[in-house]
């Protein structure tokens, strides 16, 4: 993991953790990590990107090294700490990436932001989860019942059940430790709060030209979830990853950071 960590504080909040790379000049990409990762699930992808994208990837607060606050793991006040993000790293407008339930967030932002909202890129990104049996069941019989520190196992489990390709150890290990980060309680609070967003009932209103990619062997998210989500906002792609899982951009990073690096190329100028 060799990106560069640094800190910034937002107005008046907490301390945000990030990582930047790319040229000053091109166009602002802001990665939002899934649940209870950190900007480091996007380390592999942010190496295959070219110069020409300026790329942000962040720790939402109570994820990775940022503060941990006592309250504040809402959808819309995540988008809304990435928003002051965004001002505190000089940014009018960005692209961004959600993985997985970080496209909950990225949506929240282009529905309420319409104007600093680029484009949309969604990686294994749900339609929604209120209707999800499985994130149901996950709170109700592991998350809820989560003490800290959070065990070691549980976490190992939970990352490795959202593969269907093998990943180095090395970045395994990693994303693990980054996630025994995050207190017992952002867990319940995230996770709780994913599963009552109604955000979906407005996604027809999102005018941002929008990317999805899924993988077909993802655990996690149906093919009929990912249909509803690209019917749902107007002109969205979706772009099938043969046999790849739920992360995939942990699986085939190059990949990724190839088609968001061709969808950016085809964006209108940005003026």
């Amino acid at each position: 993991m060799g990106a560069v960590e640094r800190l910034v504080r937002l107005s008046g909040h907490v301390e945000i953790a990030f990582s930047e790379q790319g040229a000053a000049d091109g166009i602002p990409v802001v990665f939002i990590h899934g649940y209870a990762d950190s900007w480091r699930s996007f380390e592999g992808v942010l190496e295959h990107l070219p110069e020409s994208v300026h790329a942000f990837a962040l720790s939402l607060p109570g994820h990775g090294n940022s503060s941990q606050p006592a309250s504040g793991y809402g959808i819309g006040e995540f988008a809304n700490d990435v928003g002051r993000f965004m001002d505190a790293v000089g940014l009018t407008a960005a692209v961004f990436v959600g993985g997985s339930s970080g496209g909950f967030v990225a949506r929240r932002l282009a529905i309420e932001h319409p104007t600093r909202t680029l484009a949309l890129v969604f990686l294994g990104s749900p339609f929604s989860l209120r209707d999800h049996p499985g994130g149901r069941q996950l709170l109700e019989e592991s998350v809820s019942k989560l003490e800290d520190p959070v065990p070691l196992d549980f976490v190992r489990e939970f990352q490795e059940s959202t593969l269907a390709q093998a990943v180095s150890p090395a970045f395994l290990d990693g994303v693990v430790g980054e996630s025994a980060k995050v207190p017992a309680r952002v867990w319940k609070a995230t996770l709780a709060a994913l599963l009552d967003d109604a955000a979906h009932e407005k996604l027809g209103e999102i005018r941002a030209p929008s990317l999805a990619i899924w993988g077909d062997h993802d655990a996690t998210v149906a093919r009929a979830d990912q249909e509803r989500l690209v019917a749902a906002i107007p002109g969205t792609r979706l772009l099938v990853y043969e046999g790849a899982g739920h992360s995939l951009y942990w699986e085939e990073p190059d990949r990724v950071a190839r088609d968001i690096a061709r969808f950016i190329e085809g964006l209108p100028p940005v003026r």
